[in-house]
């Protein structure tokens, strides 16, 4: 059975009586190359354990188990459990997990299911739960690499640079836990059915050590307050979240410090750029 074949699939889907759930944002791959690409971006080898986010009928699960030496893929659509029995029952490296990803323990389970293997992450991941699955993901601190393939509009805004208009408080925070990629982009005719919006395919290299010398809720709270309202000037931005802290002068006189124009803008900041503010910032409280 060719699990992007779309006769093949209708054929599968059919005779499990199976109906799409628009509200789990289900949409199948209909074209062998993009989980084969997938996989291949995720670096993998036997000695790697991968958790899957959302296996659908299971051809992206099929690429990670020929190439890991475990799969754990967790679905949340019960009505998928009978196919992904048939589709990658024959694997014995593949465990299906019954679940909401969300509410598990992320760390729990690859220390349970991934003893003596190298945890990595790979998922065609619903678009109405990419933020928080990557931010789960990278706050567990438990995976080497994150390969996703997700909307292509969030793809960018992960790996977007300092001075560009997807840049914002996401960036930083991923590239904060991860040096990230763009790698491809995927057509939404590559889908059944198909997505209104073009998806993309990033991998995330996890750092070893923060890249920035800066208590993390400092910085984020520093980050937060830049981004809350992206047109006022950082100046501005920082005076409504600092405000009854710091005077308007003070904050003025924290920018110079750093070295910043009074006009400055958030999205101009790089992870550096922030890291000095918040050291200078919190010096000042």
């Amino acid at each position: 059975m060719d699990l992007t074949n779309l006769s093949d699939i209708k054929a599968l889907l059919a005779r499990h009586g199976f109906h799409f759930s628009k509200s789990m944002g289900q949409n199948f791959l209909i074209e062998d190359w993009v989980p084969r690409d997938i996989a291949h971006s995720a670096q993998l080898d036997e000695s790697c354990g991968v958790l899957e986010i959302g296996p659908g009928i299971g051809p992206l699960t099929v690429q990670l188990a020929q190439q890991a030496g475990k799969v754990v893929s967790v679905e949340l659509d019960r009505s998928l459990l009978p196919i992904l029995e048939e589709t990658v029952g024959g694997y014995d490296n593949v465990e299906i997990v019954p679940g909401d990803v969300m509410k598990l323990n992320i760390p729990q389970l690859v220390e349970e299911k991934f003893q003596g293997l190298t945890p990595m992450a790979c998922a065609n991941l619903p678009y109405n739960i990419t933020t928080p699955v990557i931010t789960l993901l990278l706050e567990s601190g438990c995976f080497r690499r994150v390969t996703v393939m997700i909307q292509r509009e969030v793809a960018k805004r992960i790996c977007a640079q300092p001075g560009t208009s997807d840049f914002g408080a996401f960036s930083l925070f991923c590239q904060y836990h991860a040096v990230c990629e763009y790698l491809f982009e995927v057509p939404a005719q590559c889908f059944l059915p198909a997505p209104k919006v073009t998806s993309a395919v990033i991998g995330m290299t996890l750092r070893d050590t923060p890249p920035v010398d800066c208590p993390p809720k400092q910085l984020f709270s520093v980050i937060r307050a830049a981004f809350a309202q992206r047109r006022k000037t950082l100046l501005n931005a920082l005076s409504s979240a600092y405000g009854s802290q710091l005077s308007k002068e003070q904050l003025r006189d924290v920018l110079t410090e750093c070295g910043f124009a009074e006009t400055v803008r958030g999205e101009q900041l790089g992870l550096e750029e922030f890291s000095r503010l918040a050291h200078t910032l919190y010096s000042h409280m």
